[in-house]
Formats: C-alpha cells, sequence, structure tokens
C-alpha cells in the first residue's frame, strides 16, 4: 500500500468534479495536509465549515483514509461523526480499514469497526492484507480468525 502526494489541482468532491479555483485547490491541500497530520481540531472546522468530508486527492484517497493510514484515531473520530464513508475505496481499491491495517493501527482499526467498516470490502480488503502482510494478529479486531 502506498499514499500518493495530493495534487490539489485534481482534487475532487462526492460528485466527482474537479476543482480548478485556486482558493478551492488551496483550501483541499490544507484538508488533506490537516488529516495526514492529524490535527483534529482544525480538520473538523474544516469540515464543519464547508470541505466535503468526502474529499478526496488525486488518487481518491479521503480524508478518513488519510487520517486511519496515519494512525490518527481522534480524527478519523471526528470525521465519522462528520458522517465519512467508511468504506470508500481510494482509486487503487483499497479502504480506510485495510490502510490501518496495513499500517498496524488498532486503535483506528477499532473505530473504522466500531463505524461498520466492511472488513471484506475493497481489493485487498482489510482481511486480505492482514494475511498478505502477516498481520495475523489483527485478524480477531476484523472478525476473522
Amino acid at each position: 500500500m502506498t499514499e500518493s502526494s495530493p495534487d490539489p489541482a485534481s482534487a475532487s468532491g462526492p460528485a466527482g468534479e474537479p476543482a480548478h479555483d485556486p482558493e478551492v485547490l488551496q483550501l483541499a491541500s490544507q484538508a488533506f495536509d490537516l488529516a495526514r497530520k492529524g490535527d483534529t481540531d482544525k480538520l473538523a472546522a474544516y469540515v464543519d465549515a464547508g470541505v466535503p468530508v468526502d474529499l478526496t486527492n488525486d488518487s481518491g484517497d479521503s480524508l478518513v483514509m488519510l487520517a486511519a493510514y496515519h494512525g490518527h484515531t481522534p480524527a478519523v473520530h471526528a470525521l465519522i461523526q462528520r458522517g465519512a464513508e467508511v468504506d470508500r475505496a481510494n482509486d487503487r481499491g483499497q479502504t480506510p480499514l485495510a490502510g490501518a491495517v496495513f499500517k498496524g493501527e488498532r486503535d483506528v482499526i477499532s473505530a473504522l469497526m466500531d463505524a461498520g467498516a466492511d472488513p471484506s470490502a475493497g481489493s485487498p480488503s482489510a482481511i486480505d492484507t492482514a494475511r498478505v502482510f502477516g498481520r495475523t494478529d489483527l485478524l480477531s479486531l476484523l472478525g476473522a480468525e
């Protein structure tokens, strides 16, 4: 699993329309950075002010994907509370749960599972990711053995 740098020029909202306004591009870039860094308060404020909770970057990584991949449980919780799609896959078919499994982020895995994430969603799924990368210690968190 890899994460690409966000290209704000190709950031899109839920409908997939590209954002072209320079101010919108800058705002999108800042939101991706906040998710990646786990700045929960600022990220929540951005979403509360109108940034789409399911905003995606040029690789289809959502805010919750970036927060999950980088192990920021409070940011993941904040995004979930604001309606983030926990099973939204990126352009490679990876879900936030699979990203958290790949990184071994137990607290994030629990947060996503508590929010109803499907451990079989995506390609590879979180369950497959745990098996492929030898993270069988995480299978019980995913409801699989």
